[in-house]
């Protein structure tokens, strides 16, 4: 899609009046806000999400199964392998943002990761298609060629399984952005029609989970992987299709002659060292710190001035250069504080799952519910809280506070964080509970023997983190899109990805480290693969001690945060 330099003399004063500064149609003419953007072009992209989570989470829910099982790794190795694949795939956002911020745009950079996306689920459906590890064809064979498949499908299997975080790395931070971006700030309407799509595109990734959790998890256990690695892919390209079907409808963000956001923070930050030496005196005598700039992080006013004193044009920052640079550093101290949620949401797809498959999950004689779909109640509670959180709670408490999400996105951030230190503590009690029952049944060296525990006691701790999904993964991404400087929305939607990335990868390291720790001079690890004799309960205890002190960080540096009022002109 090419979109060309309209003249302005060719334009009607009409669409001059309409149009939005920095945006064009698809046919490069200015926006018609009434015909472009909006609801409309948001559906296609909300769509586009439904296929890509319903792809995504349709292999990494269950991934820990299928490791454990036709590849025969141990529950530790296949849990340190799953985090570090979905960490990997959160961290990749950044490059893939970086890529769309400075060179190929946010919609030519969807289509060409949509690409790699759907190879990678290709390739990730050819390596289960290949002989497993316990397959009896391997066991009963007399020629090598196929007792080595098994290495062949591993090796197809993680660079299948990469190529898919790569594709992800580009689409997921893309598509929201521009979704996002449909909607224009400075008007009143769009303001919140902005802050409402933030809720809705979330209760889109969650049907796209619920159905993924529900219809695949089902067919990957019982029918046949192949087939449920391969509907992934029809479905990737499904989105696709739909996502190419709305481009008529698009607002594209049309960039400046400026030099690229990344070159202005990043001279900011340079600067300010070079002239660290510079007393603020002196930096006052020249009067090069503005009455407007913000208090917080003085040293970057060092970038104003050059080291000799003077101010010549090119050696110096702007002050909106500096604000920008601020404008980013503030988001650090709430990334980094919303690490340990990363952490407790990465066990919901590793040892939940695990923790679950040992339980009694029948609903009727002959039929189980798999394991993995228990995270179903996660995407379920999700989606009907959301229509409720934004037509009951927003609008009342839009009445009582004046802003138009109602509340502001770190006030919901932390709500969902001392939701999320609840819920480990009390799947640290069902675990107990678990332990125990085995014991009394005398199932502690018996791990392939069911335990006599309905699975249901595992609901609450999946409501719980059901609901503080719907309050912080929300607020972060919205958070991060709207104080990020204009021209790095596709980095500030990135910044909230590399959380659960670098959370995932810490998960990876605590498992590892804990395991080594406990599992030294011969004794035994919190995680065996037998778990009837592990300790998951006292990783739960840990994670909720975590969890208790990094909301304490979290309201501290809250508290202190100061909102860029300049792209959230209707917060009050």
């Amino acid at each position: 899609m090419a979109i060309s330099n309209p003249s302005s003399s060719a334009e009607t004063p009409l669409l001059e009046e309409e149009g939005i500064k920095g945006c064009l149609d698809y046919n490069g003419r200015p926006v018609n806000r009434t015909k472009c953007g909006g609801w409309t072009s948001a559906s296609f992209i909300i769509g586009v999400e439904i296929a890509e989570r319903f792809a995504y989470c349709g292999i990494e829910s269950n991934l820990v199964t299928y490791l454990t099982g036709p590849l025969g790794q141990s529950t530790a190795t296949a849990a340190e392998n799953v985090n570090a694949w979905s960490g990997t795939a959160m961290l990749l956002p950044l490059l893939g943002a970086f890529v769309a911020d400075s060179f190929l745009g946010g919609y030519r950079t969807i289509i060409a990761a949509s690409l790699i996306y759907i190879l990678g689920l290709g390739l990730l459906t050819l390596s289960a298609a290949l002989p497993s590890v316990d397959s009896s064809g391997c066991e009963k064979a007399d020629t090598s060629i196929l007792c080595s498949s098994p290495l062949l499908q591993e090796i197809i299997l993680f660079f299948s399984l990469y190529l898919v975080a790569f594709g992800q790395g580009g689409h997921k931070p893309c598509v929201q952005a521009f979704g996002a971006d449909q909607f224009d700030t400075q008007d009143p309407d769009e303001c919140k029609a902005k802050s409402s799509f933030f809720n809705w595109w979330y209760f889109g990734l969650c049907s796209g989970t619920l159905a993924a959790f529900s219809v695949l998890n089902y067919i990957q256990d019982n029918l046949s992987w192949v087939l449920g690695f391969g509907i992934p892919c029809i479905m990737m390209v499904v989105g696709l299709v739909v996502f190419l079907c709305g481009s008529t409808s698009y607002r594209y963000n049309v960039k400046g002659d400026e030099k690229s956001p990344f070159v202005r923070i990043g001279r900011a930050l340079i600067l300010a060292v070079r002239n660290w030496r510079t007393s603020a005196a002196e930096e006052e005598a020249h009067g090069t710190l503005p009455s407007e700039s913000s208090k917080q992080f003085k040293f970057l006013n060092k970038a104003l001035l050059a080291p000799d004193g003077s101010k010549e044009h090119g050696k110096v920052c702007s002050i909106g250069e500096v604000e920008e640079a601020k404008a980013v550093l503030r988001l650090v101290p709430i990334w980094a504080t919303s690490l340990v949620y990363a952490v407790v949401q990465a066990q919901s797809s590793t040892f939940f799952t695990k923790q679950g498959a040992t339980m009694d999950r029948s609903i009727t004689t002959g039929f189980k519910i798999p394991a993995a779909s228990l995270q179903s109640f996660i995407s379920f509670t999700v989606v009907i809280s959301i229509p409720i959180y934004d037509r009951v709670f927003v609008p009342l408490a839009r009445a009582w506070t004046g802003k138009p999400a109602g509340i502001t996105m770190l006030q919901r951030i932390g709500t969902g964080m001392f939701l999320s230190a609840i819920l480990m503590v009390i799947a640290a009690l069902v675990e107990m509970q678990r332990l125990k029952t085995a014991l009394e049944y005398g199932l502690v060296d018996k791990p392939n023997a069911m335990v006599p525990m309905s699975v249901w006691w595992l609901v609450p701790q999946y409501v719980l983190l059901g609901l503080s999904e719907m309050l912080t993964m929300v607020g972060l991404q919205e958070f991060f899109y709207d104080q990020v400087p204009n021209g790095l929305r596709n980095i500030g939607l990135a910044l909230y990805l590399s959380i659960f990335g670098v959370g995932s990868f810490l998960s990876s390291f605590l498992i590892s480290a804990i395991e080594n720790a406990t599992g030294r001079n011969g004794g035994e690890s919190w995680f065996p693969n037998n778990l009837n004799r592990a300790h998951l309960d006292y990783f739960y205890w840990l994670l909720a001690a975590l969890s208790s002190a990094e909301l304490t960080l979290y309201l501290y540096f809250a508290k202190a945060y100061i909102y860029n009022k300049a792209s959230r002109p209707m917060q009050s």
